[in-house]
């Protein structure tokens, strides 16, 4: 098995997304923990950074199906550029948040740049087979399931401590050059970012396009295993809006905030690079994911009962150890489940999936913030997700990915008697 070391070594192109992801999400959360404590400040309330939150999701949500399929039908590349510059754009509004009457400014900059990640998230996950050779596939998900974690430390702690020392505005302006940087760097990516089309057929519509890949999962058992299992943590996401008020309630203020969200990326970062020879078992990969959402649940349990700060930040970082490790596993396994022409749009209603979850628990952890003890709330999220994980391994007791190709191979038929060579239901055509 190629290690991640190698992959990022010997292939430039594989270097300059995983870049230009390191980047986006750098940025992203670099915009977003300065701006949870600012709006408090500026409104006196918390609701307002639990519905920037829900926006960022839900509008994620609503648009990544249409994304998806975008995403297989137009040049990827031309996706990826076109989705940093949109995001740079809107987040050059939040310098005009400046007062509580200014503070709505923040949910549309935030949405706008929701609408932006909901186009690129799929795409470049769609993109990241196409980047590497087969035999490298599962070290760059490693790679690439850690970049998320990798510049939420980076983002999440720097943006506490800038924000702390200069404003949060300076963190608006860092995350502005940071977006141009990464559509420089997509720019530069050589290799074609997905398989060559049939274009003697014209493609479906949208429509007709979206129901094709619905009707792929529906029929196929391992798939709709696979789009539902991050939903657990999903659900249990609420626990993000907690954050900047758990800090305060042990008189840790920004910089504590700004903690959390890093040991939050620091988990995320750890667990796809530990659990990476997993990726080398399938048949490991269903019960690893059980055992993921599990210990997610169990960590913020663990954080409502205890008193003393550094070991929340050390159940923060366990929870989001397990967090990564599913994100990455369930990713790597739906690479090798899905052909080139709707992966597009099956990552898409996967993270639909996933990013509706999390916009359901925001909104309504928004809804009790203001009411009730904190650590209801992350009780709440915490059993959530436990009860979801074990209905999650009974109803999937009897699948097993063994029997499925590695990515790159050809496809194996996902459940008894499936044909082989048989069309996938429902095609119309070319993506």
């Amino acid at each position: 098995m190629a290690t991640p070391l190698s992959v990022l070594t010997r292939n430039r192109d594989f270097r300059r997304l995983f870049a230009a992801e390191l980047v986006v999400f750098g940025a992203d959360w670099f915009v977003m923990v300065p701006l949870l404590v600012l709006l408090p400040e500026l409104t006196g309330s918390g609701v307002w950074g639990a519905l920037v939150l829900a926006a960022d999701t839900g509008i994620t949500a609503v648009l990544l199906p249409y994304a998806g399929t975008v995403a297989d039908r137009k040049d990827r590349r031309t996706i990826l550029v076109a989705a940093n510059t949109a995001a740079l754009v809107a987040t050059s509004l939040l310098f005009l948040v400046q007062s509580a009457a200014t503070a709505p400014l923040a949910l549309v900059a935030i949405g706008a740049v929701a609408v932006a990640k909901a186009f690129y998230s799929p795409t470049a996950s769609a993109a990241l087979p196409n980047v590497v050779d087969p035999e490298d596939l599962a070290a760059a998900n490693a790679v690439a399931g850690s970049a998320w974690g990798t510049m939420t430390i980076v983002g999440a702690s720097l943006g506490g401590i800038v924000s702390g020392a200069f404003g949060p505005y300076v963190c608006f302006a860092v995350a502005v050059a940071g977006l141009l940087a990464a559509a420089v760097l997509t720019v530069l990516i050589r290799r074609p970012l997905q398989a060559p089309r049939d274009t003697s057929t014209p493609a479906p519509r949208t429509w007709h396009a979206l129901i094709e890949a619905l009707r792929y999962i529906g029929t196929r058992p391992r798939i709709r295993a696979l789009v539902t299992v991050k939903s657990a943590v999903g659900l249990g996401n609420g626990v993000l809006t907690v954050f900047p008020l758990l800090a305060g309630l042990y008189g840790a203020g920004a910089l504590g905030a700004g903690l959390l969200f890093a040991v939050r990326g620091a988990g995320a970062l750890v667990g796809p690079l530990v659990m990476r020879r997993v990726l080398g078992h399938r048949s490991w990969l269903l019960p690893g994911l059980a055992l993921s959402m599990s210990l997610y649940g169990l960590g913020y349990l663990g954080v409502a009962l205890v008193s003393w700060f550094p070991l929340v930040l050390a159940l923060v970082f366990v929870a989001h150890f397990a967090g990564g490790t599913n994100w990455v596993l369930s990713n790597y396994a739906l690479q090798g489940e899905v052909p080139d022409r709707l992966r597009g749009r099956v990552f898409a209603t996967d993270m639909m999936l996933a990013t509706l979850a999390i916009s359901v628990s925001q909104l309504g952890a928004a809804l009790f913030v203001d009411h009730v003890d904190l650590r209801v709330i992350l009780i709440a999220c915490g059993l959530i997700t436990l009860v979801y994980a074990i209905g999650w391994r009974a109803a999937t007791r009897n699948l097993s990915l063994a029997d499925a190709p590695r990515p790159g191979e050809p496809a194996a038929p996902s459940h008894p008697g499936e044909n082989r060579s048989a069309p996938d239901p429902g095609r119309t055509g070319p993506a």
